[in-house]
This record gives structure tokens, sequence and C-alpha cells, in this order.
């Protein structure tokens, strides 16, 4: 591992976003709902833009923090971040920031992405006495609005292309929707992973699109990978200590907390994932033998954001404002399977009603098919809350 560039940044991060095609990255100020840019190189990481800067800082936590966090999402080709939250949405580039017209109003945006090809805006949610069941496709030319389908947490495009997943979100389960990239609104397929509990972030896949990691959930530091298109899993760990269960003690709130939520990519290299850790190391993780080996980056900081630049470098953030660019080695030009795609398009179609019951699902290990949740009486001790709490409800029946 060698760095390649290392500043002090001025602020703490907590979650960085960089650009599918261009040498750019966002990150989330810890301290303000605000986005800083910068652009990166060669032992070069340069500041060149902000959204928010001026803003207040948080002066509250949980929920009401949450609120107001903006999002935001690059443009799939040019070099434009849309940011939202609860005031405006706005679009930045080199040149400056300008507001979004054609935006409905409502409380807040609480996630935003554009459609593969840019010519779309999605925000969710919609808004309204209905909106958290909907969202709002805005047509970035015309300035046309329509609703769209649920959605929430981000959408990201397998790297191959053909193909989106987005979340579904809810405190009982999960649910990873796959969608066809095609037109301007989401139509989530009936092929589906279902995740348990709720609180994950937007899933990562590997550049060769083979592999997509899913970070979560609101009860514990889980961390999963799985196939694609088997949506097999292939690994399930669970970072710090394991949840001890209510009432939690405040130790373990306070291990818990200290790891990121946004301190895992992909490499270059195929078949390994980078973990960042409280402790300021890198951690690289082997899928295949779960080998493992920590490298030393941020000595005496804890990792708080994680990152695959598009050129195949890692982009590390500390918790004491150093940003980082390492080197992790290449094996080569990673070509995305097209393959995987079209392997999965042609096992699924489009979903009519995004319900449970409906779906072809499974959780990386069993698999339900339409119909098979409603005969579920009996399960494990060992098999996720979600389906202990279908098989005594199909038992009260």
């Amino acid at each position: 591992m060698e760095t390649l560039a290392r500043i002090r940044c001025g602020a703490t991060l907590e979650r960085l976003l960089c650009h599918p095609r261009l040498p750019l990255l966002a990150g989330w100020d810890t301290e303000r709902p605000a986005i800083r840019i910068w652009g990166y190189g060669i032992g070069q990481l340069r500041e060149i833009g902000a959204v928010g800067s001026d803003s207040a800082p948080y002066d509250t936590v949980g929920y009401d923090r949450f609120r107001r966090t903006p999002s935001a999402a690059w443009h799939p080709d040019e070099p434009q971040l849309v940011v939202a939250d609860g005031a405006s949405t706005v679009c930045w580039t080199p040149a400056g920031t300008s507001r979004i017209d054609g935006v409905p109003p409502t409380e807040y945006h609480r996630d935003v992405a554009f459609s593969p090809d840019g010519q779309t805006l999605w925000l969710s949610p919609a808004g309204g006495e209905q909106g958290w069941e909907s969202s709002i496709t805005l047509d970035l030319i015309a300035g046309a609005t329509a609703i769209g389908p649920r959605w929430d947490t981000g959408v990201v495009a397998h790297p191959g292309g053909g193909i989106l997943a987005t979340l579904r979100s809810d405190q009982g389960a999960t649910l990873v929707l796959f969608a066809e990239d095609a037109g301007p609104v989401l139509r989530p397929l009936r092929r589906a992973l279902i995740l348990d509990c709720d609180g994950y972030e937007t899933p990562v896949f590997s550049p060769d699109g083979r592999q997509f990691a899913v970070r979560g959930n609101a009860y514990g530091n889980s961390l999963e990978v799985f196939e694609f298109p088997s949506l097999r899993r292939v690994l399930g760990l669970t970072l710090g200590e394991p949840n001890p269960g209510y009432p939690y003690p405040q130790e373990w709130l306070g291990g818990m907390r200290a790891w990121s939520r946004h301190n895992v990519a992909f490499g270059p290299v195929p078949g390994v994932c980078w973990i960042g850790t409280p402790e300021g190391a890198v951690i690289e993780f082997q899928i295949d033998g779960e080998r493992v080996r920590e490298h030393e980056a941020l000595p005496g900081s804890a990792v708080t954001a994680l990152a695959a630049a598009v050129t195949g470098e890692l982009i590390v953030a500390g918790r004491d404002g150093t940003l980082l660019v390492l080197s992790v080695g290449r094996a080569g030009p990673v070509e995305a399977s097209a393959a995987a795609v079209t392997e999965f398009l042609a096992g699924t179609s489009e979903a009519r009603v995004v319900d449970m019951d409906q779906l072809d699902l499974t959780d990386g290990i069993q698999t339900w098919q339409p119909g098979d949740l409603e005969t579920v009486t009996e399960t494990a001790e060992s098999a996720p809350s979600w389906l202990q709490i279908q098989a005594a409800m199909n038992r009260l029946a």
C-alpha cells in the first residue's frame, strides 16, 4: 500500500462519494449540513468547491440531525453534483452552484439520484399525505415531473450497465430491489434480496460487478457480501462486538458508534474488499478464503469514511481531518460483467406489485417464491427476525 496524496482538509468527513467516471470526490462534513468537493490526481488532492459551507452547525442528534443531513448524487458523466436538503435542490459544477427549478415543494427530500442517462432526477420521498410511499421523477430538460415508486437510501448502477439497485427499507425487513436500466422511472423487478431489519447503506458493487456489499444495520455493524447474479451470500461479518440485546450497555453503544457506516469499498483486485476501522487501520479482506491483512493508514485517528476512486485507488478520511489517496495494487484492467446482468434479467421480470408475498425472494441462503411466505408457521431460532415474525403472524391467522 502506498500513500499517493495526503492533506488536512480542515473538517471531519462522515461519508465520501466518488464520481463514477471523473476524478472528483464529494465529502459530507460532520459538523454542519455541508458537502465539500475535491479533484484528485497523481500526488494531489485539491478542494474545488462546496455546497452549504455557510450553513449553521448541527445542533441536534438522532432523527432531527438525520433530517438536516443533505443527500447528493453525481451526474453519471458530467462534473455535476446535485445536493438536496430541506430547503432546496441545487446543482454544483466547477462554474458555480445554481438552484434546480421544478422540484415540487415538500418538507424535505431525503434521497436523490440521477437516472443512468443523466436526463432525469429521482427524489425520495415525494412528500404530501402519501409521500413516503412514492418518489418524484424530474425531467431536467423539459421540467416535467411524475410520481415514481418508493425507494430510499440511494440508487447504484451495476458497473456493466443495464441494471440498478436500491433499497426499500422497513423496520422489520429491508428489500434490495433491482430495476432494469431503461426509461425515466425506476421499475422494480420481481427478483429481490431481503435483509433483516433496516438501517442499511446503499449497496456497493465490485468493479467487475460479480459481487456487491451491503453495510448495516440499525442494530449492529453488519457487513454482508453477495454474488451477482446469483444473490448467494458469500460473506457475513459483524464489525466490533455483536449486539448484546436490549437494554444496550453504554459501552456497547459507544463501540458501535465508533465504526463508520461508510467504511467499505472494493478495490481494483477482484474478490477483495477493504474495511476502515476505528483504530485507523484499513483491512484488506480477501473474500474467498476469508484471508485478512491489516494496513496502518491513519495512526491515532479513526477511519470515518472510505471510498474507491474510479481510477482504482482508495480514498480514506480520518477523524483528525486527514484525507488520503492510497494505491492498493492493480490486477490489470477490470472489465465489468455485462453477461451477469443479462443472466439476471433473463431470470426475472417487472414486478406488478412490490410486496414480499409477490416477489421472488432470497436472503442469500434460502429462497421463497410468491405465496411461500404465507405457509411458513415454524422457524429455527437462528432464523432472521422478519421470518420469525412472519411465522408468528401466520400461526395467528
